[in-house]
């Protein structure tokens, strides 16, 4: 800022003196060259420095996701996400990271209007940049920074032999997992292969970053809809084309680093597409597209603090289809063939809903209406203002639709209808009505629609978002991975007694608010781990390693998600429930029964529950399916070998349920028979028993505890 000011002052007296001394040719209005060249030499230094003072101010929150960046590579080469709503100018933070680089980077998007927009926000800054698009009409990687589409970019892998050390992927969201197909190698080298040690000090790790960015990408030759776009297949390959070019770049850099920037990290059918949050919580045990999001900014904090226009969400109250009759298809989401049967059947509906849409915005700048399907939208187009009114689909023209787009940006059009084509990459900010005309399980889509309509503009008070499908999202916080497992079911805290970590879970809370059930598997905080590699000091993060519920491995005693195959610890395979019940069934001298309770109780009455002998005695288990059959087994605790048994079996489950039901964040043991008698309200009870006959007895071999299976259990309906 000090230099811009500076230059100007300096420009002002040679400029003086210049004119001073040319005083007699300035009167006749005439210069020799060697002036006129200095003038504009002059004259364009000062508007690159003028630029220079309005472009790099950065908001306060665009200069921290620049900052976690730059912190997040000097410790780590693994994948990382920054996530900033739409509207928030994502493309000033890609052209910050951009202008910090000294070595080749590469921007990818998916849309021509984003590489467009995300060049010209970088060269706004006085510094050249190339653009490989072929819907451009461009092709250029001489540059140091190079802004491509991901389809031009995949068809062309060949021009990017150079190395780069950093790929930005905006609307990252649209970046799918690796193929199976691909080698273990391959598929993993993109996001977590790189090194993770730390550099060598400070000065290097601020030059290996710098170094390490380098290039942009963009967009799609013909708009498609979005269920045809990014991640589509190339002939010849098992990748999608964002993994083949960064497979690509990986094999010319093994050290190239990944960073992605979206306003929605998930997608439909994967859920959260990072596995660790920086502010300490694992989003996924599952392989991901990207390893870390390291930085997060609210919706609401742009909305308050007036960086983006409210939105003013209605539910439709006088018409509205009704989807619920659909079932998603193998992707997630609806079959447009569904779609348009149902919308067949209601023809009088949609007419209903225009004339609503038309009446509600009388007083609206500029209406987006998305339609399910094109034949959907093709009606909705009919019932509007031929002359206020534009379609925009898939098929459109590319001269068309850019035609008809501007004349809306333009407002020579009002309503602007369109199908699965302007929900990224499209800027519209007097756009203050969206109506939504189509269902859609992705909160992804969701939001990226919203969005749409959130960006300031002159005489914008708001934006009104009138739903006719009944999408059931939380707009600010929406509900992603795990499903509600039923009606009843609400978040729930839950403290992990091993790390102390504030889990949210689903689960069931009773009239006065306590908790009754949750349905966690394990902990999702992430605990402080160090290494020693070689001569350094690695530290890292990992998740918590503490279970709710678990499988035990029989071979080697460890822990493992209920529905794990393989154990974690020995690699032996696991032994499915279903298996085990189903071999059980087949012997004459085995007995099952369907656990619907315990009872406890000591041994030939020598203790009593009250002032019992604390060193010795045997408790006795009598588990009971709903018809009253029964299976015992007793421990006797004046053995030291039995109490280890007990505790190994009921130890670490009991753990989990007095921290439920206490709030406890201690791990408890059972030594006493006192002890054990006071549990008999809170023992985790098993789900199955199984026994086998011995002479004059039944023995109890298998509890089966947290079963998910094909088999009823107790007190569940038929």
């Amino acid at each position: 800022m000090l230099e811009c000011l500076t230059f100007q002052i300096a420009f002002i007296s040679a400029i003086r003196e210049l004119f001073d001394s040319k005083r007699s040719l300035v009167k006749c209005k005439v210069l020799d060259l060697p002036s006129i060249l200095l003038l504009w030499l002059l004259f364009f230094s000062l508007l690159r420095y003028q630029h220079c003072v309005e472009v790099f101010q950065l908001r306060d929150y665009q200069q921290e996701a620049v900052s976690s960046v730059l912190k997040h590579f000097r410790k780590t080469n693994e994948s990382a996400v920054i996530v900033l709503p739409t509207g928030s100018g994502k493309s000033l933070v890609i052209a910050e990271l951009a202008r910090l680089a000294k070595r080749k980077i590469l921007v990818l998007t998916h849309v021509k209007e984003l590489v467009e927009q995300n060049h010209q926000k970088f060269e706004s800054y006085g510094v050249a940049a190339g653009i490989y698009s072929a819907g451009l009409k461009l092709k250029e990687t001489q540059h140091q920074v190079t802004f491509a589409s991901i389809q031009s970019a995949a068809r062309n892998l060949d021009d990017f032999n150079e190395p780069y050390s950093l790929i930005i992927i905006d609307e990252c969201h649209r970046v799918n997992l690796p193929s199976p197909d691909l080698s273990d190698e391959q598929s993993n080298a993109p996001l977590n292969a790189q090194s993770n040690k730390p550099p060598q000090d400070k000065t290097k790790a601020e030059s290996k970053f710098n170094d390490a960015l380098s290039s942009n990408t963009e967009s799609e030759d013909k708009a498609q809809p979005e269920a045809q776009s990014a991640n589509k297949v190339s002939k010849g390959s098992n990748s999608n084309q964002y993994q083949q070019i960064i497979e690509k770049l990986m094999q010319v850099n093994p050290d190239v680093k990944l960073l992605g920037l979206t306003a929605t990290p998930y997608r439909l059918g994967m859920g959260w597409i990072y596995k660790k949050h920086y502010r300490g919580f694992m989003r996924s045990e599952e392989k991901r597209p990207f390893e870390h999001c390291i930085y997060e900014l609210p919706l609401r904090y742009l909305i308050k603090r007036e960086y983006l226009t409210e939105p003013n969400l209605v539910d439709a109250t006088i018409e509205h289809y009704d989807f619920s009759s659909l079932r998603a298809n193998a992707s997630g989401d609806y079959s447009p063939a569904d779609m348009n049967h149902l919308l067949n059947k209601n023809p009088r509906v949609t007419q209903s809903i225009v004339e609503q849409v038309i009446e509600l915005g009388e007083q609206r700048q500029g209406i987006m209406i998305f339609a399910a399907t094109v034949e959907h939208a093709k009606e909705v187009f009919s019932y509007l203002p031929s002359q206020l009114s534009a379609l925009v689909t898939g098929a459109t023209d590319n001269t068309e639709r850019d035609k008809l787009i501007k004349a809306f940006k333009r407002k020579e059009i009002k309503y602007l209808v369109n199908v699965s084509v302007l929900t990224t990459g499209f800027d519209a900010p007097h756009v203050d009505m969206i109506a939504i005309l189509r269902p859609t399980q992705s909160v992804s889509l969701y939001q990226q629609i919203i969005g749409r309509g959130l960006r300031l503009s002159k005489n914008k008070k708001d934006c009104l978002v009138i739903d006719y499908t009944g999408n059931d999202f939380d707009l600010y916080h929406p509900e992603v991975g795990e499903k509600k497992p039923n009606s009843k079911s609400q978040p729930v805290q839950v403290v992990c007694p091993s790390c102390e970590f504030p889990n949210v879970f689903w689960g069931i809370c009773d009239d006065d608010g306590y908790l009754v059930e949750h349905y966690g598997r394990r902990c999702k905080g992430l605990v402080d781990t160090v290494s020693e590699e070689q001569t350094c000091r690695v530290e890292s993060q990992s998740q918590c390693d503490y279970r709710f519920v678990f499988k035990e491995c029989p071979h080697c005693g460890g822990e493992n998600d209920i529905a794990a195959r393989n154990c974690l610890q020995c690699h032996e395979v696991l032994v499915d429930p279903d298996d085990m019940l189903k071999k059980a069934l087949k012997l004459k001298d085995s007995k099952i029964i369907r656990c619907a309770g315990l009872n406890l109780t000591s041994v030939d009455g020598k203790i009593s529950y009250k002032g019992a002998d604390k060193g010795a005695g045997k408790l006795k288990i009598i588990y009971h399916d709903e018809e009253g059959t029964q299976l015992n087994e007793s421990f006797d605790f004046a053995q030291p070998n039995q109490v280890k048994a007990f505790n190994d079996i009921f130890s670490k489950r009991l753990s989990a349920k007095i921290s439920l039901q206490l709030g406890s964040t201690q791990s408890y043991e059972v030594t006493t028979l006192e002890q054990a008698l006071k549990l008999a309200n809170i023992l985790p009870c098993p789900d199955f028993v199984i026994a086998r006959k011995q002479k004059f007895y039944w023995r109890i071999k298998e509890r089966i505890f947290d079963y998910q299976g094909k088999y009823r259990k107790a007190n569940e309906l038929k």
